[in-house]
């Protein structure tokens, strides 16, 4: 890249780390020692800006980076992560929203509780979050590595791991100070410049074809070197069935793993009723929907364009397609408008990476926090000490995520996400279904739900090709892979709901009928909400 390249899009960063962090101040100003503040921001959000910052806090790296880079790379197969990011809204929309709204208060484990002992079921929830928040930032880290890799001319390793390093302090910083006010109006504020530069690319692409789709997608499967079989299914996952159950257990975490994100339940605490949550997934799924879209076009325009030899050449799993193709439409390496167009959309990428470990940091410290900390010292837990601890465990998670993120720096985010999605479709989603719709769910069953598919599934990723044994693999020099599929989820899915059920079956207590009913109006009606 050109030193304008880099003049300008460092300009960008700055100012919007400047914006960011001037929110951040404004945010601090208001009284962050109440829970209620730091953890909801004072449940005063519209659905409309609860929407926007839904959708802030979900539009990541993973989808702005890595899926474009996977179309470019792979074509319809590629796909599968827009669709399936898009259709795991309606399982939040019709299941989800609006009973975790009136049955908690900041966690998933709240919704658990209501019904349940607390203290195991505190621990177990809180562990199974935090561990889904950590996966999903490692995938943001490895994004901003990417970025700042191209940008700087992919040149200095060191350039990557200062970039890690710098977000991981910056999303402390958000957390630590601003709480969840200002992380809301942070994913607003990129919400709306992560759609606007999606459509102004998405634009200039049909531009480009006249509005021909067709061609579109013709010009891309002829520069694919694979043909129609570019625009069919079966490139990545084809062939032998450990690909076709490959792409089984990919679908079934993104379609599920959504409603079990810690980052994501913890918004609909932010605005004050349960109605406004469920208007909240509304105006989200309008802007994901309409976004999704428009990746799809991104990357074929991609592979139209730019290339799959390019993209790959540039970063061998694709994250850097998307700025490539800035760059191709604003008229190349050298032309002035080339260098503009690149150096926002790597300004607008890098927003998107900051405004969502911001969400995931401060929904995990809050795991840590309101969950295991306030559990395992309930009786002299204060509020103020409670918010304490979640500041510094903001810090702690923030360092686990730039080790893991260095680690893994030579992966898809958006395959990285998955993972993630798989570990909180495996752990979460079990126990929370059970909780909500089942009466006989006992504590033993809830416990057993939440270990019986986190450990599974994160043991699941240790033995597969991810970790080992493949030249793609974290530590391609050694061997230990014994589960052949890269993604858990066609697996510790099933286990962790059959763990729920017969931790239910053998519990030696009775559910209890008081509670569960309470529970059950409570959900249903919003009495007694918070």
């Amino acid at each position: 890249m050109t030193d304008d390249h880099q003049a300008l899009a460092l300009v960008l960063f700055s100012a919007f780390v400047a914006v960011t962090l001037a929110i951040t101040t404004w945010a601090g100003r208001h009284r962050q020692g109440s829970a209620e503040e730091f953890y909801a921001g004072g449940r005063l959000f519209s659905p409309m800006e609860n929407g926007f910052a839904i959708s802030g806090d979900y539009m990541s790296a993973a989808s702005f980076l890595g899926i474009s880079g996977l179309i470019a790379l792979h074509g319809y197969d590629g796909m599968l992560y827009s669709v399936g990011f898009l259709v795991a809204w309606l399982v939040v929309l019709f299941l989800v929203a609006e009973l975790v709204r009136n049955c908690g208060r900041f966690t998933l484990a709240d919704v658990v509780a209501a019904r349940m002992r607390e203290r195991p079921v505190r621990i177990a929830a809180g562990t199974s979050s935090v561990t889904v928040s950590v996966l999903y930032l490692v995938a943001q880290m490895v994004g901003a590595g990417s970025l700042v890799a191209l940008l700087l001319g992919g040149t200095t390793e060191a350039a990557r791991t200062w970039t890690v390093v710098g977000v991981g302090a910056l999303m402390v910083v958000y957390v630590s100070l601003g709480g969840m006010r200002a992380t809301t109006w942070i994913q607003i504020v990129k919400a709306v410049l992560l759609l606007g530069g999606t459509v102004t690319l998405t634009a200039l692409v049909l531009v480009r074809f006249h509005g021909d789709v067709d061609r579109l997608l013709r010009t891309a499967a002829g520069r694919s070197g694979h043909g129609d079989a570019f625009l069919a299914p079966g490139l990545a996952y084809g062939g032998d069935w450990t690909s076709r159950f490959d792409f089984i257990s990919l679908g079934l975490a993104l379609v599920l793993g959504t409603a079990g994100l810690p980052h994501i339940l913890s918004r609909f605490y932010t605005v004050p009723t349960a109605r406004a949550a469920r208007r909240s997934v509304v105006w989200s799924i309008g802007l994901i929907g309409g976004f999704y879209l428009m990746t799809i076009v991104l990357g074929f325009g991609a592979a139209a364009l730019v290339g799959p030899d390019a993209v790959r050449s540039s970063n061998a799993a694709g994250n850097t397609a998307v700025p490539l193709l800035a760059l191709d439409l604003g008229g190349g390496a050298d032309s002035t408008g080339g260098t503009v167009l690149f150096a926002v959309v790597a300004a607008v990428a890098f927003a998107t990476i900051l405004a969502v470990v911001a969400g995931v940091t401060l929904a995990s410290s809050a795991s840590v926090a309101h969950d295991l900390y306030a559990s395992l010292r309930r009786r002299n837990a204060k509020p103020r000490s409670e918010v304490a601890v979640a500041r510094l465990a903001a810090v702690g998670i923030g360092a686990a995520a730039i080790g893991l993120g260095l680690l893994a720096r030579d992966l898809n985010v958006a395959f990285l996400v998955g993972l993630a999605f798989a570990v909180a479709a495996s752990a979460n989603l079990p126990v929370l279904l059970y909780s909500l719709f089942w009466r006989g769910f006992t504590t033993r069953g809830a416990v057993w739900a939440v270990w019986g598919g986190l450990v599974p599934s994160v043991v699941l990723v240790l033995l597969s090709p991810v970790v080992s044994g493949s030249p793609q693999s974290l530590f391609p020099d050694v061997d230990f892979q014994y589960f052949p599929l890269q993604n858990p989820g066609l697996v510790s899915v099933p286990l962790g709901f059959l763990a729920g059920w017969l931790g239910t079956l053998t519990s030696p207590e009775a559910p209890d009928e008081a509670k569960h009913a309470e529970t059950e109006v409570r959900s249903l009606t919003g009495a007694g909400a918070a």
